[in-house]
């Protein structure tokens, strides 16, 4: 059984409106959620990387968003305590008598390149972030500013907070949990809001779409389910949504005036019955005139040939390279690149492992063409035999070339030098070849 409520709320210079409910039982308290706007001010199109939220004006629930952020900080204890438990060679986390103080020592030792589980880092942590996105997309906010949101709790409520209190940050964590994060998070809104559309149903069954409603959005269902046990609206959960429309209004003085009305949808759960009312519509929530999407999300994978400096002692060799970073716009992106190979000590023979990580920033010319020569430059460190202790700081610069096949996909290969900071003043190069893969849509010029 459901309760449908649909409500006028009218600002103060707007004339007077109705407000109709149809009341099927004794409601609980409300739990509103996805207070998404149908129409807002244009000019928002036109400043895509604008942020709305630390100010939410074009109809965003800021207050949904505080109030599942402070649910977080309560789970968050539940699953340090979970990690705490189990074995190290599974978490990779430290036992520690000392807290604080192990929290302190790990915070000024990182950020660094972890050796964690590859499901931690990239399993674990892309579905963690796509949990912290959907907290602010489905409160009515843009994909940019869910991302946002997402990094922040991703590096301060998690790497900086919690977890720093058994093992040190992680750059890949730092970079995975938002980045991808918002890729899965905006698939897995867009998913629920399908199973929505079809009853919360999923092939036929209501069983298998309330677990996959579950695992798509648990946050939200927990708190659903919170405020179901205590029978109060401690969380704000959910789903409804807003929208605004303003008209114009001639006095009978000859001048203009504007009514500006905001229309409040809510479908609340009543009992034990979790169908969707048919007048549910997805559509609303869908975000097709979304500036900024996980089209400006990039991957690269490939590889290349070495040129180390003789200072190393080792042999030049090839090695594979992936980057995953943010298309900002066709003439600028930024990204966090990764390069592993073998080479070999030129006295002993012996294999040893290279690697070298770093955030780069490209500037793309003639951009509007297929072919987009770019420099490039970052910073960085290089480390051997996966050794923390033997690593050297650089900083990089280089050049290179992006072809652009399709929307989503380019072919890119650059050279590029690396200047190391230490005593042995080093300087390496390396010649690369990749492909690009952009997620969602792929590049797109809509702004």
């Amino acid at each position: 059984m459901w309760l449908a409520i649909t409500g006028v709320l009218a600002a103060p210079a707007a004339r007077a409106t109705t407000t109709n409910a149809v009341v099927e039982a004794n409601p609980p308290v409300a739990t509103n959620s996805y207070w998404t706007p149908l129409e807002i001010d244009p000019a928002i199109y036109s400043t895509p990387y604008r942020l709305s939220l630390f100010r939410p004006e074009n109809g965003e629930d800021g207050a949904r968003v505080w109030s599942q952020t402070k649910s977080l900080f309560f789970y968050g204890l539940g699953v340090f305590t979970v990690l705490a438990v189990m074995p190290e060679s599974m978490t990779g986390w430290e036992s520690s008598d000392d807290f604080f103080g192990k929290w302190v020592e790990n915070v000024k030792s990182g950020p660094v390149w972890d050796r964690d589980n590859a499901i931690y880092n990239y399993v674990g942590h892309t579905y963690s972030g796509g949990v912290y996105y959907q907290v602010a997309r489905k409160s009515g906010y843009r994909q940019w500013d869910a991302f946002v949101y997402t990094a922040l709790m991703s590096t301060f409520y998690w790497e900086y907070g919690v977890e720093a209190f058994a093992e040190t940050p992680s750059i890949q964590d730092l970079v995975i949990t938002p980045v991808l994060g918002w890729v899965y998070g905006e698939w897995a809104y867009q998913t629920e809001l399908g199973i929505r559309k079809q009853g919360n149903e999923v092939m036929g069954s209501k069983a298998l779409g309330g677990v996959s409603l579950f695992f798509l959005d648990p946050i939200d269902s927990i708190g659903r389910g919170v405020n179901w046990v205590v029978r109060r609206r401690l969380i704000k959960a959910g789903y409804g949504y807003f929208s605004y429309s303003a008209a114009p209004i001639e006095s009978s003085d000859g001048s203009t005036t504007t009514d500006h009305t905001v229309y409040l949808n809510m479908k609340i759960p009543i009992g034990g019955s979790s169908s969707t009312p048919e007048s549910f519509d997805p559509s609303h929530f869908q975000g097709q005139n979304d500036p900024v999407d996980t089209g400006i999300v990039g991957f690269t994978l490939g590889g290349g040939h070495s040129f180390l400096d003789k200072k190393w002692g080792y042999e030049d060799g090839y090695y594979t390279k992936a980057t995953l970073g943010l298309y900002f716009t066709p003439r600028f992106s930024s990204r966090v690149a990764y390069l592993r190979g073998d080479v070999r000590d030129i006295k002993t023979g012996d294999s040893v492992i290279y690697e070298n990580y770093s955030l780069d920033a490209q500037y793309y010319f003639i951009s509007k063409q297929k072919f987009r020569p770019y420099v490039t430059a970052g910073f960085g460190e290089q480390l051997w035999d996966e050794d923390n202790d033997q690593k050297t700081f650089q900083w990089n610069a280089g050049l290179g070339l992006h072809w652009k096949v399709h929307r989503k996909w380019a072919l890119q290969a650059d050279w590029i030098n690396y200047f190391s900071s230490s005593s042995l003043e080093t300087h390496d190069q390396t010649l690369n070849a990749s492909i690009v893969y952009r997620f969602g849509r792929g590049e797109h010029t809509d702004w």
